[in-house]
């Protein structure tokens, strides 16, 4: 089973289905779940400083059978690593945690400080062939114009919240009008309004011998977004990847197109509640 890839603004193509890594942070446990992900055939793992496994990665992927060429590596900046110089640091450290000489893609995690220094940073990184690839993350439209408006490089990649039940149509408008790839964390919503026990999907996955959760990343795939499901079980890995040997009808599609709430399951970034959380975070 190949997985496609999508060729980003600046010519790097990127597989369109990846691992990722969040909230596995004990070491181990995530290092095995890294290696198990890269046997059953995913060649894009997504990580970030914020998680606080770049080196159990790093060491899964020195570890693997395949080759670093061969493996599309994303991390993320944390906000209290913005500003010009500590960003530059800080891809300069994720690098060595990952054993790496180069990433494949880097980016902004959240929308706070200076985010205007810290992606210069990213751009002069990328000039310098640290990075093949640099964006942004959780940066909803009004920002992410702005950012293109007054910087050398546009975003090759925006990372939002993007599932069935928040499909993100308005923020895509704006994406696909100044050539950014959108990329989706959470495809499952984390299980939240009960969503592994959809009759929309349930159905639909009937028809097809396919689960609620092939359903939902198909259904992404089939829209041109960038899908990173996480798991530490190998087979639900493997399930995961298996949705590339059957296609959704524009019927179905459609029906799914209906389940769109519009809204986060999970925090609004413009609400001033969320920005006082997140902005307390610390690595």
């Amino acid at each position: 089973m190949t997985i496609p890839n999508i060729t980003l603004n600046n010519g790097v193509e990127m597989p369109q289905e990846g691992f990722g890594v969040y909230q596995i942070a004990d070491y181990e446990d995530c290092k095995q779940a890294v290696k198990d992900a890269l046997s059953v055939g995913y060649r894009a793992i997504d990580t970030a400083q914020a998680y606080h496994n770049e080196e159990a990665v790093g060491q899964a992927i020195a570890e693997s059978e395949v080759d670093r060429q061969d493996i599309f590596i994303t991390t993320k900046v944390w906000i209290t690593n913005y500003g010009y110089e500590a960003t530059k640091q800080s891809v300069l450290d994720s690098l060595d945690k990952l054993q790496t000489n180069y990433l494949d893609l880097v980016l902004l995690h959240q929308p706070y400080n200076d985010y205007y220094g810290a992606y210069r940073a990213l751009e002069d990184l990328q000039a310098e062939g640290k990075l093949r690839a640099i964006g942004v993350s959780n940066f909803y439209a009004d920002r992410y114009v702005d950012l293109v408006k007054f910087n050398r490089v546009v975003p090759q990649v925006n990372q939002l919240e993007t599932h069935v039940f928040y499909q993100r149509e308005e923020d895509n408008e704006y994406l696909k009008k100044y050539g950014t790839q959108i990329e989706s964390w959470g495809p499952f919503a984390e299980g939240r309004n009960n969503f592994f026990d959809n009759e929309t999907l349930q159905r639909i996955g009937d028809k097809y011998h396919k689960s609620v959760a092939q359903v939902a990343l198909r259904f992404l795939t089939q829209k041109g977004v960038v899908i990173i499901p996480k798991s530490t079980h190998k087979e639900r890995m493997q399930e995961n990847l298996d949705i590339w040997d059957f296609e959704l009808s524009s019927e179905d599609m459609q029906e799914i197109q209906s389940l769109d709430t519009k809204q986060s399951y999970f925090f609004d970034h413009e609400d001033p509640e969320t920005v006082e959380s997140i902005t307390a975070s610390t690595l």
